[in-house]
C-alpha cells in the first residue's frame, strides 16, 4: 500500500459555523467517495482557512463526519492580495494502492477555479 495526498478546496458563502461544517463535510465524503475511501485508508489530514474566515475550526467537521482518530491540523492559508475570499483547503494523507495519477483532487463549486489543472 503506497501513501498518497490528496489536495481539495471549498469556498464558503459566508463565515458561519455551520455553514462550515456543512461545506467542508461535503469536501471530505466527495475525496473519500471518488478515491474509494474509508476513514481507516486516512492518515492524517491538513486544513487551512483564508484569514477571512474565524468561526470555527475546519477539522471539526471531519469530527463531526466521524473521523475521530486521524491526525488532524489547521492553519491560516497566506494572506495574498486578491485572492479567492473564505476558502478552506485540505491536504489529505492516505494508503491507495491507486496510482498517484488515478487520484481525484476535489475542488467544489467556485474553489474549481483555484486549480484548473487538478479539479475534478
Amino acid at each position: 500500500m503506497a501513501v498518497r495526498a490528496v489536495r481539495g478546496a471549498v469556498q464558503l458563502e459566508r463565515d458561519e459555523a455551520g455553514h462550515m461544517d456543512e461545506q467542508v463535510g461535503a469536501l471530505l465524503t466527495a475525496v473519500l467517495e471518488r478515491n474509494g475511501l474509508t476513514t481507516d485508508d486516512l492518515i492524517s489530514i491538513w486544513f487551512t482557512a483564508t484569514p477571512d474566515l474565524h468561526s470555527d475550526f475546519p477539522a471539526a467537521a471531519a469530527r463531526k463526519l466521524g473521523i475521530v482518530d486521524v491526525p488532524l491540523i489547521c492553519a491560516q492559508e497566506l494572506d495574498i492580495a486578491g485572492a479567492m475570499p473564505r476558502v478552506v483547503r485540505i491536504l489529505a494523507h492516505i494508503e491507495s494502492d491507486r496510482p498517484r495519477a488515478d487520484i481525484s483532487h476535489v475542488y467544489l463549486g467556485a474553489a474549481g477555479a483555484l486549480r484548473k489543472d487538478i479539479a475534478q
